[in-house]
């Protein structure tokens, strides 16, 4: 569906989520250009295809977090507020931190501080499941589960959103399209050269969304937060439509949102902000997720 994130009176301004069945091919190795050399599977053979977004067993509903009250704007929120901004072609903020290891559990995951008051999203609600189901929506790619990519087992599913009204086939998507706020999966891999190998092939799924046809929204160009060897989030923007006069993401514009590929140590995620905040702000909330995984 071409057009970008929309807003919508007193709604969190998100990104469509449509779907169209458009699969991603292995592209040329360089992380400035936002490609990776697809890494070969580690003998693990893809589960049976589960229907998308279906809800899986172990689904909770968590706790709401109050922030101030009022509605997001049009334009991208970017509060620089306990983050400064990375490279687009490097890792920066490096601190010495250890990559995680065990299994994942549901405090590994992104809670509703990380969209602090400043941002003006309001209450957050929190649904939590386990299992497996569809991790990103991108129009431009398709929509795949996670167990299709990876072939690996269930994972930590979490929703954000405004209101505890939920989608009847997944507790962790919004039943009002202007609701969710973030969505984050995430699980654990036997080790961290088969967390990075994963992490690798989730963002290869995302890359080809920074090329698409002018007026359809488009990813930007790939930012990387390393706070250790084995700690590290690749994130992108997102551009509505309206931006995308060249086929790719506009210079010199804020995004509104974005979407982040997780890992630390044998931890890794990924982490979609459907709210729509600029640059400063999305760097912030990925690295408090990054920070948390």
């Amino acid at each position: 569906m071409n057009g970008g994130p929309a807003a919508g009176g007193g709604h969190v301004v998100i990104r469509p989520r449509s779907a169209v069945a458009a699969l991603v091919a292995a592209a040329a190795l360089g992380l400035a250009a936002g490609r990776f050399v697809l890494p070969p599977p580690p003998g693990a053979t893809a589960h049976p295809a589960a229907r998308s977004g279906a809800a899986a067993d172990g689904a909770s509903q968590g706790a709401s977090a109050p922030a101030t009250p009022g509605g997001s704007v049009p334009t991208p929120a970017s509060s620089a507020s306990g983050s400064g901004s990375a490279s687009p072609t490097g890792a920066t903020g490096a601190t010495g931190a250890t990559g995680a290891t065990g299994p994942v559990t549901t405090a590994n995951l992104l809670g509703p501080a990380a969209f602090g008051p400043d941002l003006g999203i309001g209450q957050i609600h929190v649904t939590d499941r386990y299992g497996d189901g569809s991790y990103a929506n991108a129009a431009c790619a398709g929509e795949k589960t996670l167990s299709q990519t990876l072939g690996g087992p269930g994972a930590h599913f979490r929703g954000l959103m405004t209101s505890p009204r939920t989608s009847p086939d997944d507790p962790t998507v919004a039943a009002d399209s202007g609701g969710q706020v973030a969505r984050e999966v995430a699980a654990d891999a036997r080790s961290p050269s088969l967390a990075q190998n994963y992490s690798e092939r989730l963002l290869l799924e995302e890359v080809p969304c920074q090329e698409q046809a002018p007026g359809h929204w488009v990813y930007g160009k790939t930012t990387t937060l390393q706070l250790a060897p084995d700690v590290t989030a690749r994130w992108m923007g997102v551009y509505q439509g309206s931006l995308n006069t060249t086929g790719s993401a506009p210079e010199g514009k804020e995004p509104c949102g974005g979407i982040a590929v997780l890992r630390s140590g044998n931890h890794y995620g990924v982490l979609e902000v459907h709210a729509c905040l600029g640059t400063a702000a999305m760097d912030r909330v990925v690295r408090t997720a990054l920070s948390q995984l």
